[in-house]
């Protein structure tokens, strides 16, 4: 998906000085926004770009997305680009926050895809969502997924909160990184109550059921889509034959 991951970006920045803006609104209409708003999602791209070329590495040196936010400083990184998608943990001066990013799914790597393939809907595992309702389910394959570096990048957020007294955690990842960013909001939340969290998610699929979706509209969450990408009508157009929602928070970029 990195050619399209490629695309989806450079759209919505384009989009981001000739294009409209189309905002949800409660009641699920629609409304148009300014193009500043697009402006504003500029660094969480940029970060969710990030996590395709730093490739799980501690060095912050991927190249044009690396370049564009020359502050950040990383603290950790992880993932093998298969079964465990890259992803990193570091600072942002700019942000004045904690950044967490996931890459989404590389198609070349097959076990990247079965993470992908497994959507029937389980529980959250109490393990990591101590508490939650029983009644919330999510894509299987994308709670595995979750699990493979949940305690890692815990620890790092943990970390940074001590070194630099931070409490503010954004969360950013495009298409099955989007995903795993939303499965990371809820965790990092009910491990560490006294953060605040905002979460941008680009081209990211439907990852639980109602239940789930309404539990994330208590949540800061942006979801950034565009018309001509396909991921977000995944793994479940239908409601009522797959049982996938979507939360609020979408922001539609089109031409």
């Amino acid at each position: 998906m990195l050619l399209s991951t490629l695309f989806f970006f450079a759209q919505v920045l384009v989009s981001a000085l000739a294009a409209p803006v189309v905002t949800e609104r409660a009641g699920g209409g629609v409304t148009a926004a300014a193009s500043s708003i697009v402006s504003s999602f500029t660094p969480y791209i940029q970060f969710a770009r990030a996590a395709y070329c730093t490739n799980g590495a501690n060095v912050w040196s991927c190249g044009a997305a690396c370049k564009a936010i020359p502050d950040f400083q990383i603290y950790a990184g992880g993932g093998d680009g298969g079964a465990t998608p890259a992803w990193f943990v570091g600072w942002s001066p700019s942000l004045n926050s904690i950044v967490v990013a996931h890459e989404g799914t590389d198609p070349t790597n097959f076990l990247s895809l079965v993470n992908d393939i497994d959507w029937i809907p389980d529980r959250m595992d109490q393990a990591y969502f101590k508490g939650i309702s029983s009644s919330i389910q999510v894509h299987g394959g994308f709670q595995d997924t979750f699990k493979r570096s949940a305690s890692s990048i815990l620890a790092a957020v943990k970390k940074i909160m001590a070194a630099k007294n931070a409490s503010k955690v954004t969360l950013v990842g495009h298409s099955l990184g989007g995903a795993l960013a939303l499965l990371d909001t809820i965790y990092l939340k009910i491990q560490i109550p006294s953060i605040t969290t905002k979460t941008v998610t680009l081209g990211g699929p439907r990852v639980g059921n109602p239940a789930f979706a309404n539990y994330l509209n208590s949540f800061d969450l942006t979801r950034i889509t565009h018309s001509q990408d396909p991921i977000p009508i995944v793994p479940g157009k239908y409601r009522r034959l797959m049982g996938f929602a979507h939360p609020q928070g979408m922001h539609s970029v089109d031409h």
